[in-house]
């Protein structure tokens, strides 16, 4: 395996279950708002925007965590939205932030970007 294939895998392995969880509003419910889960939505803004990825600018990740130009533009997508959800919650609460993510009434086209990203897995 090339070193390339290797960081890409690595990244990935990180970026994949991310994008997956937020096109899942049943596992966010029982996972993202229980204190004693292990994942949160720090860990999904960390992933999604520090760690492996920047969703702002996610040109750069081409081929270390975005496979394409179109996963590039859906995680571009991806970023407008979860930052359009933290900016709707006032308390900047993980529940008031859920209530704005994928699969809910407020967030219907990311939800059909996610399903599409995750296509492209």
């Amino acid at each position: 395996m090339s070193e390339a294939a290797r960081l890409i895998a690595n990244h990935r392995v990180h970026v994949v279950p991310v994008v997956l969880a937020l096109a899942n509003p049943p596992w966010q419910r029982d996972v993202w708002l229980d204190p004693s889960a292990f994942e949160d939505l720090d860990h999904v803004f960390h992933t999604l925007f520090d760690d492996f990825c920047d969703a702002d600018e996610p040109e750069r990740y081409l081929g270390v965590s975005l496979r394409s130009e179109e996963e590039v533009a859906l995680m571009r997508e991806l970023g407008a939205a979860l930052n359009a959800a933290t900016a709707e919650a006032p308390n900047d609460t993980d529940a008031e932030i859920s209530r704005h993510l994928p699969g809910q009434r407020s967030w219907p086209s990311p939800d059909a970007s996610l399903k599409s990203w995750s296509r492209t897995t």
